[in-house]
Parts: C-alpha cells; structure tokens; sequence
C-alpha cells in the first residue's frame, strides 16, 4: 500500500486576494462540506497521517475551519496550513489550541496581492502577534515563505519589497543579522524556536497553454502526495489545481481503487523511468527543478 508524506486537501477554492503569481481556478466556487471532509478522511487515513489545507483558495475563509480542525484530530491526522494570512486575526480563536495543527505556513509574497498591501507593517504585525501566542502556547511550527527572487526579471523591485518585510522579521525577532546572510538554497533559516523563514524560486503553476518540455525528468506526484479538490476529484500533486489529471472522484469510487487505477499507475511508472507521460506534467515549471 502507498503511504504519503502529504496529502492536500482543498478545503475551499475561493480566494479573497488575486496574487500575480496564482492564477484563480476556472472551477465552480466552493467550500468542502463537512460530511465530505469526514468521508475523505476515512478513505485516506491509511495512505497518510498528514494532511495539508492547500490547493487553491485561502483555506481560512472556510466557515468552519476549527471543526475540520477537530475532526482531523479525532481522527488522528496532523494538518499543515498554508495561507496569505490576511484573515489570521479573525481566525485567531478558531486556530489556538487546536491539537491536529502541526504547521502553519504563511505566504508573505502574497502581500501584494492584498486590497490594503500599502499597509505592510499592519498586515505583518498581525501574523507576528499571532505566531507569538500560537508558538506560546502549543508546539506548531511556523514557516513565514517568501520567493527567492534571485532570477526574477523585476529582482531589484521585489527584492526592495522582500527588504522590507525580512527587516520587519528581524526587528521583531531581535536578529543581530540579515536574513540573506543566512539563507542558503533548499533550505530554511532558523529564526526562533520552531520559527522559520523559507525561500524558493518563483515558478509558474502548470498550464496546457505553456511551452511543452521533452518530457525527462522526475517528480513526486503519487509517490509521496496525492490530493482531493472540494467536489471530491483526485489529483496526482498540489499543482494540479484545475483537476486536469483527473483520477476519479472520491464521492464515486473508492480512494483505493483511484491510487492504483489505470492513469495513476501510467504516472507513477513513468515517473520511475523519468519520463513524464501526462501532457501537463511536460508543461510544469515546478517539475522542472527536479532536472533529468
């Protein structure tokens, strides 16, 4: 039996920003219904222990994030969120003290895509002060992201604006350096205890209407995540974020016979040859970094 180190599950594919670098989905809009939340769950708890609210939408615009929270506790999963982090502050009650919660990752490069963005220092101290008290008061880990800007054709604009945020981190956090100093590619830098920073490279989500590659190379999908959009489709990876590598639906069949059917065994082998198979899969500049 495959087991995955994460398996994303996309509580809402609604969004309350339109960020440069995610392009909203052309799918019906929506939240996961708890009742489907509870059947997923029971169908994947012996693939993983972890599961990740994360596809597309800002997961903590769903209503009733604290009892998705409960549930998964209650079933013995650990969750890992990731978020723009404009609504932490409405969220704050919903999100403390709740034991399933293993990380939260914020996406400080979403800023831009915020309606009040000018107000940088309000939108950070807000997720400071609540990673104060969250990191206080229970062991989650927190992991403040923002793009490595190294090959950006605009480097020297963002850069200024990832300045800004890293000299507001440090301040808060009293570090007597320059984050950059410390960062190296593929890793994190520590910044407090179970407090972290992490950069990666920009790339473009997967899109049919991309440049096709020759296919060579590797990746993941259904080797070590697999995931489920809020009408019950699985997908291969987190990229896939217009369900175009359709596997089945949960709500039909399943999530047992899905991971071995016909087209997921077609990508996982293919991916064990280093050949992509599926055409999106050549068009993805995430797989990209994987090389040949």
């Amino acid at each position: 039996m495959k087991r995955f180190k994460k398996f994303y599950i996309e509580t809402t594919s609604i969004c309350n920003l339109s960020c440069y670098f995610c392009p909203p989905t052309q799918r019906a809009k929506g939240f996961v219904s708890i009742d489907d939340f509870t059947k997923t769950l029971d169908q994947i708890k012996p693939f993983t222990d972890y599961i990740y609210f994360h596809v597309k939408g800002e997961p903590l615009l769903h209503p009733k994030i604290d009892q998705l929270l409960d549930i998964a506790h209650e079933k013995g999963f650990k969750v890992n969120i990731t978020t723009n982090g404009t609504l932490i502050t409405k969220n704050r009650r919903k999100l403390l003290g709740k034991p399933a919660l293993r990380q939260i990752n914020f996406s400080l490069h979403s800023f831009d895509g915020h309606p009040g963005s000018q107000d940088k220092a309000g939108y950070l101290a807000e997720i400071l002060d609540f990673v104060k008290e969250a990191t206080a008061s229970s062991d989650v880990i927190i992991s403040y992201r923002l793009w490595n800007l190294e090959m950006d054709n605009d480097v020297n604009q963002k850069k200024e604006k990832n300045r800004e945020l890293l000299a507001m981190i440090e301040a808060a956090y009293g570090l007597d350096y320059k984050i950059e100093e410390k960062f190296k590619p593929g890793t994190g830098v520590k910044i407090a205890e179970r407090i972290y920073l992490n950069q990666d490279p920009e790339f473009k989500w997967p899109d049919l209407k991309e440049p096709e590659d020759d296919g060579r190379g590797f990746c993941h999908a259904l080797r070590n995540q697999a995931g489920v959009l809020i009408d019950g489709t699985v997908i291969p990876c987190c990229l896939d974020g217009e369900g175009v590598l359709n596997l089945g639906n949960i709500h039909e069949k399943p999530f047992a016979e899905i991971v071995d059917g016909e087209r997921a065994t077609r990508i996982y082998d293919g991916f064990s040859r280093r050949e992509a198979v599926e055409e999106l899969c050549r068009k993805c500049g995430y797989r990209q970094r994987f090389g040949t």
